[in-house]
This record gives structure tokens, sequence and C-alpha cells, in this order.
């Protein structure tokens, strides 16, 4: 196996790896400390049939359905996310972390490159422990002591974001989890940014109005191009990344072409 980072903190490639023969024991236990390190960790190459996509992703733990959208045939965890040649809306083109307003977020989203454009629809992933560095000691231990309310109907635009892929539960998009604003990894014991702008509708405690400044400010942090990696996708490539430590946006630069990926979700622990 062989460990290609992307940049000085964020994103590496594997090589060496063919994930339909499936993994050792040792071979999972050095990919799972790629994916710590890094962060978000990507595979060329890849060519697996849905079951050989759900065993890959089951040694990283226990996948669970997305609350608004339905699996592919016969595989529930797998959840296909197209826009097609005519739409104009993306799935995922904001920055986040997945699912913030459950109670056990996910550990990790996998994604597999099924069809992608000639050119766009490139992912950036952005490194919340460096945001969370950058901060003043003031402002990280008023942060430590703040929970923050995070819902599924924050962004103005809930409704079109859940477009782009088979909705069901509807009636879910006021459900609402607090979370640390400050997050201490499970594994790692690294401390992180923990708010995101589709989902994080206010401090616990505070009113919308009252948080709105803080919170932009530390979304602004989350763009800087020092905290950022940039996945061009090719097909067949699979792509891991944690959601504890990380947000993503997914770039809608693509008009007029397909894009299919196939994503899981790796069932988490309740924020600390």
């Amino acid at each position: 196996m062989e460990i290609i980072p992307q940049s000085t903190s964020i994103g590496a490639e594997i090589r060496g790896l063919d994930l339909s023969l499936g993994l050792t024991d040792s071979q999972y236990a050095e990919l799972n400390q790629a994916f710590l390190e890094y962060q978000v960790i990507f595979l060329r190459n890849q060519q697996l049939t849905p079951q050989q996509y759900m065993d890959f992703a089951s040694w990283f733990g226990l996948p669970r359905e997305y609350l608004f959208a339905d699996g592919i045939d016969g595989f529930p965890f797998i959840t296909e996310i197209v826009k097609t040649e005519t739409e104009t809306e993306s799935f995922g083109s904001f920055w986040h972390s997945d699912s913030t307003y459950i109670e056990r977020p996910p550990k990790a989203t996998m994604l597999y490159a099924r069809q992608v454009p000639p050119r766009g629809g490139d992912t950036l992933f952005a490194d919340m422990y460096a945001a969370y560095q950058a901060l003043s000691p003031g402002m990280q231990n008023m942060l430590e002591s703040l929970n923050a309310v995070n819902s599924a109907s924050v962004f103005p635009r809930d409704e079109d974001i859940y477009q782009e892929v088979k909705s069901k539960n509807s009636e879910s998009k006021d459900q609402q989890a607090i979370h640390p604003v400050i997050r201490t990894h499970d594994e790692t014991g690294r401390k992180s940014l923990y708010v995101n702008g589709i989902h994080t509708l206010c401090f616990e405690g505070m009113t919308r109005e009252e948080s709105q400044p803080i919170l932009n400010m530390l979304y602004e942090r989350v763009q800087k191009p020092e905290y950022i990696f940039r996945l061009q996708w090719q097909k067949d490539t699979l792509a891991i990344w944690d959601n504890r430590c990380t947000q993503h946006y997914a770039t809608n630069d693509y008009h007029g072409y397909r894009r299919v990926m196939h994503r899981i979700i790796i069932e988490g622990a309740s924020p600390c």
C-alpha cells in the first residue's frame, strides 16, 4: 500500500489496493490509520459491485440509511446521487458536515464515482482541526463552553436540497440535535470546529440573530484555501472522509453533463 499526501494537513491518495479482493486485518489497520491522519482518503480505478462496496464500507463501522433518500434496489444503505444533463441544482453544493441534525451523525461518508462529467464536479474538503487551531485562545475558550442547535431545515433552499435524490421522510426536516461547537474526536482526541452553515441554527440558549455574527465569522474561516483539499473525480474513484473533523463542498460547475455517485454513510458516536 502506498499513501500519497495531497497537502500538508488533509487528503491522501491510496495506491496498491484492489478493494474488490477484500481487505486483510493489517491492510484495514493501515488504511484506517491513513483515514484518521489525513481525514480524506481516496482510491482510483476501483471496480466494485454493490455488495463489494458494502463489504468494504462495513470495515469502518455500521452503515446506516440516509434519512431523506432511498437506497438503490437491494441495497438500502447505498444512496444514488444523480445530477442529470438538464438539472442545474446540485446535491451538496454548500459547505457542511453530513447530518449534524441527528444525535449520532455519521463517522464517515463514502462516495463512489459511477459516472462523472468530462470536466468539473470536483469536491472540496476543509480541515476543521486547522480551523480550530487558528482561532485565538480566547475564542477557543469561549466556543468550548457552547453547544449548537443543528436542524435539518436551516438552509433556505432545503426543499431543493433533496430533489436530487429520491426524497422521503419530508416530515423529518424539522429534526434537531444539540452538539458541542468544539468537538473532541472520539479516536484521535483532537479538537475541531463543529458548526456548519446549512445545519447549525444557533448557539444553545441564544437566538439565531444573536448567534449569527459569530457563526458567520467561523464559516468564513472554513473556506480559507490553506485548509482545503480539492478532489478531482475520475470514474471508479472511491473517497472516504471523516465527518467528525471535516467539511465538504460539491462544486456545481458541470451543467449539461450527467454525474452519478453512490454514497454510504457510517454511523458515528454522539459528539462530545
